[in-house]
């Protein structure tokens, strides 16, 4: 049995030898790459905030066609809207209405501009970056079906 050990043993004082002595190398990788582990972050935290909160206008939109396509009034259609869109500031919201209680067969237009901000840095970078204003954005959400 002790033919069979000693390679091993060997190849255990031999192994060592052969690991790199750099330790300050994992840091300064670590380094680099950190920046753009954050852009990543932070881009899929603001784009799927803003996908969110896209469909939630949507549907808002979608929401309030809806009921007033069966000839509601104003105010019911307000309310639909307001619960569909709950989860937003509707401090920062704006609706817009047409042809409210119109001919049958006619069509309602409900459309729904959010102002939208970031929360993370990569608005501001991606405003540095390209020269832009991607500080104001907006996103719309419009619906329209038929009166009944």
């Amino acid at each position: 049995m002790t033919a069979p050990t000693a390679p091993i043993r060997s190849l255990r004082r031999f192994l060592p030898r052969l690991a790199p002595r750099e330790r300050g190398q994992t840091l300064v990788e670590f380094a680099l790459i950190l920046p753009l582990m954050l852009l990543l972050i932070f881009a899929l935290v603001d784009f799927g905030r803003g996908f969110y909160t896209w469909l939630i206008v949507t549907n808002g939109a979608r929401e309030g066609a809806r009921v007033g396509a069966t000839q509601q009034d104003y105010n019911a259609i307000m309310t639909r809207i307001r619960q569909a869109t709950d989860t937003l500031d509707q401090d920062r919201m704006t609706v817009t209405l047409k042809n409210v209680q119109g001919p049958r067969g006619e069509p309602i237009t409900v459309e729904i501009r959010y102002d939208f901000d970031w929360v993370t840095p990569i608005g501001p970078l991606l405003n540095i970056v390209s020269g832009g204003n991607l500080d104001d954005i907006t996103i719309r959400g419009y619906a329209s079906m038929r009166l009944e």
